[in-house]
């Protein structure tokens, strides 16, 4: 059984930051990893990013370390309203979410808002889309859907 999102394998965890430079610095010393490079969310026009049902202007600095079969993302979020400025605000630095590649977003997150898991915030990526559901609550951190152009 693969659960509610046909998938249950966990793809990538994100950490929400104050200072990505440094964050990502220590966790590249930690495992011996080259430090990535951080790159900046896409402008509102192109990631069309909706929060708590409207849009904003946010965008967050990502750095991303590939860990074998997961993915570990670092967010430093900038100060427009978003789930994660709002949360580094309400819980501080730490985990954030924990996200699944998915196929048929737009059902899975009917079916996640149906279940009492809202949506929180989406948008778009070059090569694909994700969302953010309201799974704090229960499972004590995010659900993020991710779902790509070209699985």
């Amino acid at each position: 059984m693969s659960g509610w999102l046909g998938n249950h394998v966990i793809t990538q965890i994100g950490i929400l930051v104050n200072d990505i430079e440094k964050v990502s610095g220590a966790y590249a010393d930690f495992f011996g990893l080259e430090k990535p490079d951080i790159v900046v969310t896409d402008t509102a026009d192109l990631a069309q990013t909706r929060y708590n049902g409207g849009a904003t202007e946010a965008r967050a600095k990502l750095a991303f370390f590939d860990m074998g079969s997961l993915q570990l993302e670092l967010i430093e979020p900038d100060h427009h309203p978003s789930t994660w400025r709002d949360y580094l605000n309400e819980h501080g630095e730490g985990p954030h979410h924990i996200a699944f590649v998915v196929e048929g977003m737009k059902e899975k997150i009917m079916l996640l808002e149906g279940k009492g898991f809202p949506l929180q915030q989406k948008g778009e990526y070059t090569g694909g889309r994700y969302a953010y559901m309201d799974t704090f609550k229960e499972l004590k951190v995010l659900v993020e859907l991710l779902e790509n152009d070209n699985n």
